[in-house]
């Protein structure tokens, strides 16, 4: 009886993973070896992120059978790479003026231009309305709004003037990182939460969060988290490469 009394002033007083009764309305009733997993999100978790955010449940089992088997393309890969490589000082640059983690905004690249739609970054295509959509981190006009760049009803022209923006790889970087500083207000995290995933279980569930809530499918928050932990992009944004000076001098 006495645990049944505190389960319900538990549900009474709203605590969740980051100790926000804003965020979610129940702490995660699991399995302990799926509380320690970051990835995992309760069913309550899940509908107060659904009621708030809009996101949905994990891809269908063949399009992670298929996000997977690009995910193994060495061409897809090295492309991927020598993209990140090019929009590197955009993201160190971002990442020092908000505080985001690099390697998160590294890791969030990194998926999206490997999955990205062939055509997509034409400019025609854009235009077209074809994609929803654009530019490396896959982000749409709607974000714009959401970052009050646009307003609540933008004119054709505004519109066309967002998507030119959204196909700047730059400004679309900059996006990016304006849309996880936005979502952690939401949550009332600070961007510092960010950084150590690997020594603090709170901070890969606030990442998890922000990848879920960026990309909408359950199952993405366990590819960024991964990704974050991958040597070569470890090497990609902490290394700093000297050109070799010639033996003449």
């Amino acid at each position: 009886m006495k645990r049944l009394l505190t389960l319900a002033l538990l549900v009474g007083l709203g605590f969740s993973e980051w100790g926000s009764p804003s965020l979610a309305p129940l702490r995660s009733v699991l399995p302990a070896a799926d509380r320690l997993d970051p990835t995992t999100f309760s069913p309550d978790e899940i509908r107060e992120l659904q009621r708030r955010f809009g996101v949905h449940g994990p891809q269908p089992r063949l399009a992670q059978l298929f996000t997977h088997g690009v995910d193994q393309l060495t061409p897809v890969r090295n492309h991927a790479l020598t993209q990140l490589h090019d929009l590197q000082p955009v993201v160190q640059q971002v990442s020092r003026r908000t505080g985001i983690n690099p390697m998160l905004l590294t890791a969030i690249l990194f998926d999206e231009i490997q999955h990205a739609k062939p055509g997509e970054g034409l400019p025609i295509a854009a235009h077209s309305g074809l994609f929803s959509t654009l530019g490396p981190a896959q982000l749409g006009v709607s974000e714009l709004v959401k970052q009050g760049l646009l307003p609540q009803n933008p004119t054709a022209e505004q519109v066309a003037a967002a998507r030119e923006a959204l196909l700047d790889p730059d400004r679309n970087v900059a996006l990016l990182a304006g849309k996880l500083s936005r979502l952690l207000r939401l949550l009332e995290q600070d961007p510092s939460a960010t950084h150590n995933v690997s020594g603090q279980r709170q901070h890969a569930k606030t990442v998890a969060t922000l990848a879920y809530l960026h990309n909408g499918k359950l199952d993405y928050p366990a590819r960024i988290l991964r990704y974050m932990q991958d040597p070569e992009l470890h090497g990609l944004v902490f290394s700093q490469r000297k050109k070799p000076i010639s033996p003449l001098i």
